[in-house]
């Protein structure tokens, strides 16, 4: 049993010391490494270490899609806009209908007793007034007598139109070219003033809607042609025009923008379908381009770093352009060559010596 203690003690012991060792090597390696960066940043003489870039004139592809959905050109629902009750209804979901075809017949009993009273006044209040007008001639009644009956015969004649038009709302009449997509009443339901009866929708043509940033927008106009694919016809282009944009972006600083779209004789763009709207623009002449990074601050500081001779940094002033991504188009203050330093600004003043590392 002893003899077993005591080759553990000695195993534990080598074990330790050989650790010890080791740690020893790493930490001269270590110290090793570092003289050697130390060595090296004493010969740099306190330069400052920065990235470079040289500057030169690039062809920027301005091309670029956005993703949206389908929406009707025009959707219309319908209301009651009496009470009464459903005689017929004439159309069932997915019935095309016309401007002006009858969808659905309400009872109109009720307003047809109206327009009868109406019309009744109306012949009472021409009989007053010709036996005025007659009375008139022979003084019998005054002016004032006779305009008044002659207004009553203006009310009711207005009487008579308006219930005319109720009559003629009993019968639901479609507005607009489309299909039903929804229906909400069967024959024999009872409806109220406001009782949602139809929903149309005319997909003949569709909107598009998508939302593009401040530098696309400013490439658009209303009536640009645009390609429009949609995702469950990968095989097939469809032509759309803008048709709208608007004049203030929304809460994400995007700005909505509408395509109209035509759609195929058999309608096979549905609305809420997804869809990508393709914007080919006119290529451009060659501009200066630079990294964002390069700007001090941010882009709107409008100034960079410029490493000159003798590695010397120096301010420079610039006018930036479009911000196409992580790069920045500048308008005036570089040239072709000039090496502008994209990082390590932070460290920079004027006239700073560095040491650029491209």
């Amino acid at each position: 049993m002893k003899k077993r203690s005591i080759i553990r003690t000695v195993i534990t012991i080598v074990v330790i010391i050989g650790a010890v060792a080791l740690i020893g090597w790493v930490l001269t390696n270590n110290k090793k490494k570092n003289e050697a960066k130390t060595a090296v940043a004493a010969q740099t003489s306190g330069d400052i270490v920065v990235r470079t870039f040289a500057v030169q004139k690039q062809t920027v592809e301005q091309n670029f899609g956005v993703n949206g959905n389908f929406a009707p050109a025009q959707q219309m629902n319908f209301a009651a806009e009496n009470s009464g009750r459903v005689v017929r209804v004439l159309v069932d979901e997915g019935s095309r209908v016309r401007r002006g075809q009858t969808l659905a017949i309400i009872d109109a009993g009720t307003l047809s007793i109206d327009l009868e009273s109406a019309r009744a006044n109306l012949q009472n209040a021409v009989r007053d007034k010709n036996r005025y007008e007659n009375a008139f001639k022979t003084g019998g009644v005054t002016q004032q007598q006779l305009d008044q009956a002659r207004l009553a015969v203006e009310n009711a004649q207005a009487r008579v139109s308006q219930s005319k038009i109720r009559v003629g709302d009993a019968n639901v009449r479609a507005s607009i070219n489309g299909v039903v997509n929804k229906r909400y009443i069967e024959p024999g339901a009872y409806v109220s003033p406001g009782t949602q009866l139809f929903e149309l929708v005319d997909v003949s043509k569709l909107k598009l809607n998508v939302a593009v940033n401040e530098t696309q927008v400013a490439q658009l106009k209303v009536g640009d042609k645009v390609q429009v694919k949609a995702s469950v016809f990968p095989d097939k282009t469809f032509s759309g025009r803008v048709s709208f944009i608007a004049a203030k972006s929304d809460a994400s600083l995007n700005f909505p923008v509408e395509i109209e779209v035509a759609n195929t004789a058999g309608n096979q763009l549905k609305a809420g379908m997804y869809g990508t709207a393709i914007f080919d623009r006119p290529q451009q002449a060659p501009s200066i381009i630079v990294p964002r990074s390069a700007f001090v601050g941010s882009v709107s500081s409008n100034q960079v770093f410029v490493v000159e001779a003798g590695n010397v940094a120096r301010a420079r002033k610039v006018i930036a352009g479009r911000v196409i991504g992580d790069q920045v188009e500048v308008l005036q203050g570089l040239n072709e060559g000039d090496n502008v330093i994209t990082s390590g600004q932070i460290n920079l003043n004027e006239g700073s010596k560095v040491s650029p590392i491209k």
